[in-house]
């Protein structure tokens, strides 16, 4: 059975890749989760292109949540939806922060889970009290 994959969309590779590297020493193996950071030049911003490629590489007939740093990486998101063609499921572009949301995502992708379900999950890390 498919799982929903997660795409990680950064200014920085490096930042996307570590968010990859941490969320990989936890989830299932058939839980996809893939970088998209920085430009092809490697400098720092978002790259509808490969943003696209990420989207591809992740592409599960369950669905992709996406999770994203700034508002350019959101519209370059947008973008690069706009760009594709076809791909096997439905892509949702979550509200939430980066590293939790990533974790909660292949938390619940590894459960089964919906993409309604894990975008619902994801997005309620924008509330979490890390302090307690």
């Amino acid at each position: 059975m498919a799982k929903v994959s997660t795409v990680v969309v950064s200014h920085s590779r490096q930042l996307a890749e570590g968010v990859v590297e941490l969320i990989n020493q936890t989830k299932q193996e058939d839980v996809i989760v893939v970088a998209a950071g920085g430009t092809e030049d490697g400098e720092i911003g978002t790259s509808p292109d490969l943003i696209s490629e990420a989207l591809k590489k992740a592409d599960s007939q369950a669905g992709t949540v996406v999770l994203f740093d700034l508002g350019s990486a959101l519209m370059n998101t947008e973008m690069a939806l706009d760009m594709l063609d076809e791909l096997e499921g439905e892509v949702v572009i979550a509200d939430a922060p980066i590293v939790e949301g990533a974790y909660v995502a292949v938390v619940e992708a590894g459960m089964g889970k919906t993409l309604q379900e894990v975008q619902e999950s994801v997005e309620k890390a924008k509330k979490w009290n890390k302090k307690t």
